[in-house]
């Protein structure tokens, strides 16, 4: 018979904690009733976040949280879902079920959920039926502190720093074949040109030691094994 023995106190590698992160889609209930209801709703809530959803979340400790999708990413266009809530534009949503999104949750109310969780912040692209130019201004929007039409729109709309964005999700090329199958992502030109920038070698160098730290990391994950 064999035998499996887990030893606790030999450490082989580490697995970094966004792998167990989580989405977030406008499908079903999982945003509205589930995560939001409105800032006026009778359930208890923070800033319209459920309180015992949020509570519940922050206890499995949640790393990552990626929105809006998914395959709802495709047909959201982040700028019906800024502004007073009143006045937000209303869609179909033709992946799931047909209905009406109201888009009363949105970019602002995205990143106060994160905010509650204490949570790193994932946001997708889309690609379906948006452009460069969109994801770009959605990007400024989001991290651009100084003067700039974005960021004034953010301040107008009643945040005046920018958030932390820790991801944004642009083109996946493929899985890694790794533990937990993690997606890749890649960076099209034309976003790149949207920043001034031409190719990747033209971005900003990373600290060498960093890179070296990722490089190990992710040759530890790839080599996982137990001992048998």
């Amino acid at each position: 018979m064999t035998k499996l023995v887990i030893n606790p106190s030999k450490k082989q590698s580490k697995i970094n904690k966004e792998i167990y992160g989580h989405f977030s889609e406008h499908l079903g209930r999982c945003i509205y009733e589930g995560i939001y209801v409105g800032e006026d709703s009778p359930i208890p809530n923070k800033n319209g976040m459920r309180t015992d959803v949020v509570e519940a979340l922050k206890h499995i400790r949640i790393p990552v949280l990626r929105w809006p999708g998914g395959c709802f990413a495709d047909e959201y266009h982040w700028k019906d879902g800024i502004g007073p809530k009143e006045t937000r534009k209303k869609m179909i949503n033709t992946h799931w079920g047909g209905v009406v999104e109201d888009n009363s949750f949105g970019t602002h109310e995205f990143f106060e959920l994160c905010e509650q969780l204490g949570c790193e912040a994932y946001v997708n692209g889309n690609l379906g039926s948006g452009t460069v130019q969109e994801m770009s201004e959605w990007v400024e929007y989001i991290t651009f502190e100084g003067v700039s039409p974005m960021a004034d729109l953010r301040k107008k709309n009643g945040h005046e720093k920018p958030w932390k964005l820790d991801f944004f999700g642009v083109r996946e090329l493929g899985r890694l074949d790794a533990p937990g199958r993690p997606i890749l992502l890649g960076t099209t030109e034309e976003f790149l040109r949207c920043f001034g920038v031409q190719d990747l070698e033209s971005l900003p160098v990373p600290d060498p030691v960093q890179i070296e730290d990722f490089k190990a990391e992710a040759e530890e994950e790839i080599q996982l094994k137990l001992d048998v």
